[in-house]
């Protein structure tokens, strides 16, 4: 054998070893995702995750779009076929894909808001409540003064969140105080209670994403209205509050959330008991401020100001 020859063949067999390795490293083409069928703008909140899942992922996965008519039996022959060995099921729509093909296969599901914990019992549901430790976090970074912060939850709902910050704030040496209300009236009741006591320079209240204790008309208003009367600082859950007056807020970054979701469709899919069941806050965020807020409740926002990827005012 020549060693021209030699030499052809030594580079042939790194090649393949090369080729043989990069496959073996490449993740497996094996995931899917299901979401509901919505208008825009909201089909682009689940056109962002799931890029975000196929850039992580170095593959185009394949898609279920979910209506009211969509049978969970049908879905799972067709995955089975395709040998698709993952869901990830955003939304309502896709949450009940999950929750009826658990015990064939590994699932999780993401993009959904105030899910009750018992919903949550059988696989990982990625809210998206942000986290409030990086949520209240960011309020001690902009008001360190602050020493004890107030909210009203519907245990059924946000007990899992309050619990959260509870030990994230403790860490940091502020108290947490948590009222509970399962009806709309009762938590009005609170928050017109717990206003009137609270104590500049001391106190901020946070306000989550909570359907029974979160009125956007009453509650808010009420809460804002106070809150700026007495300049006592308010952050929330949903985004839209800062616009109205809230300090600051986080949203998702949907992009990221897919990137978050593939990972852990693929640890699921190694090892269908790698990650624990129950409800996660959303830590792929995006924040936003309301400068006219600071402004007035004297925080010099500076450089800090940059930071934020959405502010109010618009300019």
């Amino acid at each position: 054998m020549t060693r021209r020859v030699c030499l052809q063949l030594a580079a042939a067999a790194a090649l393949e070893s090369l080729y043989g390795a990069a496959k073996a490293a490449e993740p497996s083409r094996v995931v899917a995702v299901a979401y509901p069928e919505l208008a825009e703008p909201f089909r682009q909140v689940f056109t962002s995750i799931v890029e975000g899942v196929q850039e992580r992922l170095r593959a185009t996965v394949q898609t279920y779009v979910v209506t009211p008519a969509t049978s969970a039996a049908e879905l799972a022959e067709d995955m089975k076929r395709r040998e698709l060995k993952a869901l990830i099921g955003l939304g309502r729509g896709g949450m009940r894909m999950a929750a009826a093909l658990a015990n064939d296969l590994p699932v999780l599901v993401g993009c959904v808001v105030s899910v009750p914990e018992v919903e949550a019992r059988n696989f990982p549901v990625h809210s998206l409540a942000p986290d409030p430790v990086l949520l209240l976090g960011r309020l001690r970074r902009l008001v360190p003064a602050v020493k004890r912060v107030h909210v009203v939850v519907d245990p059924r709902v946000n007990g899992w969140l309050a619990r959260l910050a509870r030990e994230g704030l403790r860490a940091d040496g502020v108290e947490l105080l948590v009222q509970e209300a399962t009806d709309p009236s009762v938590a009005l009741r609170l928050y017109s209670q717990l206003m009137a006591a609270t104590e500049p320079g001391r106190d901020a209240v946070w306000l989550p994403q909570d359907p029974t204790t979160v009125d956007d008309n009453v509650v808010l208003s009420l809460v804002l209205r106070e809150a700026w009367n007495r300049g006592i600082p308010v952050v929330s859950s949903q985004v839209a509050h800062v616009k109205r007056g809230a300090l600051i807020s986080m949203y998702p970054d949907n992009f990221e959330i897919g990137r978050s979701l593939a990972t852990a469709a693929l640890k699921l899919q190694s090892n269908p008991k790698a990650l624990p069941p129950g409800l996660l806050p959303m830590r792929e965020t995006r924040s936003a401020i309301n400068v006219r807020t600071a402004a007035h409740l004297g925080i010099e926002l500076g450089a800090a100001a940059g930071t934020f990827d959405m502010v109010f005012p618009a300019s």
